[in-house]
């Protein structure tokens, strides 16, 4: 039985006219036959040998049965009576494809049985379809009203008569109108039924008491496909609830009801079987026949029994025999020669047809032992043949050459050793395992070029990788002006180094000149996609990079010195030359630029939308203009060779501006507190002024020296203030906190001067026990000054303790 999605089906009858009981009760439960009750119909179809009536059916219900090659040439395809269940028809719809008539295949038993498969389909079909070809239809035999004729009156005569629907196909419908077949058709059917003897209960019945009678035309399915389909689809609408009131055979009797289908079929095969009048051979033939068959029986079992062939059957299965083909054909031709011997006096006919079938049955015994012995010496060939080509690559030698020398040799060998295995009986050609051995052999080089190339491209792939990562790297960490035309150059120059190796290389491997372009085109394209990842993994870093190279110019000077903010630096300038050089950066960052032609203003919008601009300038711009970085693709440069779109240009800058700030503005900070640290000096206009009011005030402390001595002396003290109080030093933390603070410790700080000053003035005269007294005045008061003068020095470094005065 073979089962498909929606279609199963099974041989009911085979050629030998067996009834397959069992194959017909499992085709019962596949299809659930037995569920129906009296809904299911019964379709067959008869006709010529060779006449489309599988294809018919297969088109017409989506069965599966098997169809005629026409280039094989016109032959029996249908042998018996096969039946199948029909797709996608309610209700169940059993279909049977009856054997062909007047076929050559079955000589003097053709009449026989095409008598009796076609009393069998009418007498359990609801429906039979007629096929016949169009340009046949008024010939006596080729119309099958011989058979129609016979299968009626027997029919009569065996069963009780039941009503059927003869559907008339005819094929290959011509010009001719199938108004103008039908009325010959019917004429000639209505002429068979009347010349029909008949029971005396129905001499006067007219045919359509038992069939109705439908004609249709279908177009030539070699010559008209699509027609042909057509009309088919068409015809099968009318088989859907076909045993409705109205359907094909919606008037049908004696319907038997579905689950004793498999047993009435049976006897009623069984019946037709046993009319002797169907059937009756030729006693020659016969006999002929029957012995001729124990005889080939007879040898084949003496064959295989035999002890010689036994032992080579066993041996070459686990290794190649010498002299397997001559041993096999002496085996061979012995047996032969007895059946020839015994077989000699039989009809020459039937002994050489069961001959022929003996040597059929025997070489498809021996065939086995053959294709193993040939797989053996494929095998042991291809062994042979991977040893010497890997040797001969390991020996330096080319590979093309190298394997056509191998393959030469190796296929020598084959044809050589295959001699030895040939069946002197036999036309069995090895060229089949000789090709299935050259495709080993190329498989084998196939893989092992395979290798080769890959380890061969996997090298320069990795050369260019060593000689493109790091450079490209580099070069894009100090972008400028040349950072791409530099690339340019190192891209052409490692390729072009790498491809002249690689071409060279694969010279070898004996590749169409195709093949290698595209290889070559391959690697050019790695190195292209090496430095395009480069970038693209280094545009992933662009913010980083643009703070590293603001920090390195604005925090280090023109020699690379750490930068000391002393006042004197323009740091707008600075800021702008370091934010300048990121956007520099950024620009270059921003695409890719391998191609000669590739031109672009990249870093000229990126200057004037974001470095150039001012608060009065952008707001201009933004009544006369759109904004040049509000954009996801850059003008002149392609999406795919965009690394940085405006848009991200922008929020980059923003961000970029954002985190270095901070730098900008300690730098500032600093400045700002080294000016305030490094300036107590009144503004120059000051001084000029203080000299011109002061004049005379200058003028009374020449006039009077005593003033200065007083002046001097108020210096020191309030040096010593300023010194003890550190007032540079609280005011570093603002002027609120640093008056603050001062108020607290002024105090403090002037009684504890006094408290010195009074204990320097009571040190004992013991520490002073001479003084010159014509040491003037001036002396004195110089000295006293100077004793002063260094208390409060020592007051200002902290240390308590009085310099002593000294008399000279």
């Amino acid at each position: 039985m073979a089962n498909s999605e929606t279609c199963c089906s099974t041989q009911l009858i085979d050629g030998d006219g067996t009834f397959n009981v069992s194959g017909l009760e499992s085709f019962m439960k596949e299809v659930k036959l037995a569920e129906c009750g009296l809904s299911y119909a019964v379709v067959s179809i008869m006709g010529p040998q060779s006449s489309g009536k599988s294809t018919l059916l297969n088109n017409l219900f989506g069965t599966n049965f098997r169809e005629m090659d026409a280039f094989k040439g016109r032959s029996q395809t249908t042998k018996g009576i096969w039946m199948a269940r029909c797709a996608d028809i309610e209700p169940c719809t059993l279909v049977m494809d009856l054997e062909g008539t007047d076929g050559r295949e079955r000589g003097e038993d053709d009449t026989a049985f095409e008598k009796q498969s076609a009393l069998f389909a009418l007498a359990v079909s609801d429906i039979v379809l007629i096929n016949m070809w169009c340009h046949d239809i008024g010939r006596e035999q080729a119309a099958n009203k011989p058979l129609l004729k016979t299968v009626f009156q027997v029919m009569m005569r065996l069963f009780s008569p039941r009503k059927t629907t003869l559907l008339f196909v005819i094929r290959d419908k011509t010009r001719t109108p199938l108004e103008n077949l039908e009325p010959v058709l019917r004429e000639d059917i209505q002429k068979i039924w009347d010349s029909v003897p008949k029971p005396q209960a129905h001499k006067e019945t007219p045919l359509s008491e038992f069939f109705n009678v439908e004609v249709v035309a279908l177009s030539s399915y070699e010559e008209k496909e699509e027609q042909f389909k057509e009309q088919v689809a068409s015809l099968q609408k009318r088989f859907h609830h076909s045993i409705a009131p109205g359907g094909l055979a919606g008037d049908r009797r004696g319907v038997v009801p579905a689950s004793g289908f498999s047993f009435s079929s049976e006897h009623i095969w069984k019946v037709i079987k046993e009319n002797k009048d169907l059937d009756l051979p030729a006693h020659k033939v016969m006999v002929a026949t029957v012995r001729c068959e124990e005889i080939a029986n007879e040898k084949y079992a003496s064959f295989v029994a035999n002890e010689d062939w036994c032992q080579l059957e066993e041996a070459v299965q686990s290794g190649p025999i010498p002299g397997f083909g001559k041993k096999l054909s002496s085996l061979l031709d012995t047996c032969f020669s007895e059946y020839d011997a015994e077989a000699t006096y039989f009809d020459e006919g039937v002994r050489s047809s069961k001959q022929k079938q003996l040597q059929e049955k025997l070489f498809q015994l021996v065939q086995p032992a053959f294709q193993s012995a040939l797989g053996h010496i494929r095998s042991g060939t291809l062994d042979k043949f991977k040893e010497a080509f890997d040797k001969a690559l390991k020996g330096g030698e080319g590979f093309s050459v190298a394997a056509n020398n191998c393959i030469g040799s190796g296929l020598v060998q084959f044809d050589e050793a295959c001699t030895d295995v040939v069946i002197e009986q036999t036309n069995w050609d090895t060229s089949k395992v000789r090709e299935k051995l050259l495709r080993d052999i190329d498989a084998y080089v196939a893989t092992v070029r395979a290798t080769k190339i890959s380890e061969l491209t996997s090298s320069y792939e990795e050369k260019l990788k060593q000689a493109l990562s790091g450079p490209v790297e580099a070069l894009l960490d100090g972008a400028n002006r040349d950072t791409w035309p530099s690339i340019r150059n190192l891209l052409r120059r490692e390729t072009e180094s790498a491809v002249s190796g690689f071409s060279a290389a694969l010279t070898g491997f004996d590749m169409d000149e195709e093949t290698r372009q595209k290889m070559i085109l391959s690697l050019e394209a790695y190195a292209r996609g090496l430095v395009e990842g480069k970038a693209r993994e280094e545009a992933g870093r662009v913010l980083m990079r643009m703070k590293d190279r603001f920090t390195m110019l604005f925090s280090h000077d023109s020699d690379s010195m750490p930068r000391v903010w002393t006042g004197k630096e323009d740091i707008r300038a600075i800021t702008k030359t370091a934010r300048s050089s990121s956007l520099k950066l950024l620009s270059v960052m921003a695409a890719i630029r391998l191609d000669d032609d590739d031109t672009d203003n990249i870093e000229k919008v990126l200057a004037v939308a974001l470095v150039d601009s001012s608060p009065s300038s952008n707001a201009t711009r933004s009544i006369t203009m759109v904004d040049p970085l509000a954009s996801s693709s850059w003008e002149q440069v392609s999406s795919s060779k965009t690394l940085i779109t405006p848009v991200q240009c922008k929020s980059l800058w923003r961000q970029f501006k954002t985190e270095t700030e901070y730098s900008v503005s300690q730098a500032i900070s600093a400045q700002e507190a080294n000016k305030r640290n490094n300036n107590w000096l009144p503004p120059p206009w000051a001084i000029v002024a203080l000299v011109i009011l002061g004049f005379n005030e200058f003028m009374t402390l020449l006039r009077n020296p005593l003033y200065l001595g007083v002046i001097f002396v108020g210096f020191l003290l309030i040096k010593a203030l300023w010194v003890q109080l550190d007032v540079s030093g609280e005011f570093r933390n603002g002027a609120l906190p640093g008056i603050i603070s001062l108020s607290s410790k002024f105090i403090p700080t002037i009684m504890n001067l006094m408290r010195k000053l009074a204990e320097e003035g009571q040190n004992p005269a013991a520490n002073n026990p001479q003084r010159t007294p014509s040491k003037n005045s001036y002396n004195d008061g110089h000295a006293v000054s100077s004793s002063a003068s260094s208390n409060l020095t020592a007051l200002d470094n902290g240390t308590e303790y009085a310099s002593p005065l000294k008399d000279e």
